[in-house]
């Protein structure tokens, strides 16, 4: 009996703090954290969800979390500070620019830029110039034999 008690009361207990109210926040904190929530990806969506926009249990429960962090007076970067600690960078929508996310952002720009670089080197690249063939020309047919030949064929009578 007092096994039930006691697992009655824990699940009391439990319920009573999943459903403790959040803080109420004044406009300016609700936009700011609304704004925090769209830059936080949910960790279980599969199409890179924001918190704010995605409906799964651990994004309601993160949504929570940052609602709590504004009423207590936290800055911005120590609440994406506190989610990259548990979540890792991926949580955050927009990485930070150091260390390895550096080539993350810096790679489409260089690879642009070498890009370029080979175009405008094979643009630029010098063609070898047409030569001009070893053997002398054919004095009697011109340029080109069959060109006499055809020449000679369509001359009129007139023409000589």
């Amino acid at each position: 009996m007092r096994r039930v008690l006691l697992t009655g009361a824990l699940l009391g207990a439990t319920a009573v703090a999943q459903t403790a109210p959040t803080p109420s926040l004044t406009p300016a904190q609700e936009a700011r954290a609304l704004a925090i929530e769209k830059n936080l990806r949910c960790p279980l969506c599969d199409t890179g969800e924001s918190i704010a926009d995605s409906r799964s249990t651990i994004a309601v429960k993160m949504r929570e979390s940052v609602r709590e962090q504004v009423a207590q007076g936290r800055g911005d970067t120590d609440i994406y500070v506190y989610f990259s600690q548990r979540y890792g960078n991926f949580v955050l929508l927009d990485p930070p620019k150091s260390g390895r996310n550096l080539l993350l952002w810096g790679a489409p720009l260089a690879a642009l830029a070498a890009g370029g670089g080979v175009l405008w080197a094979f643009l630029r690249r010098s063609r070898p110039a047409a030569t001009l063939p070893d053997e002398p020309l054919n004095d009697a047919g011109g340029f080109d034999p069959y060109l006499a030949q055809v020449q000679r064929d369509t001359r009129r009578d007139g023409d000589s």
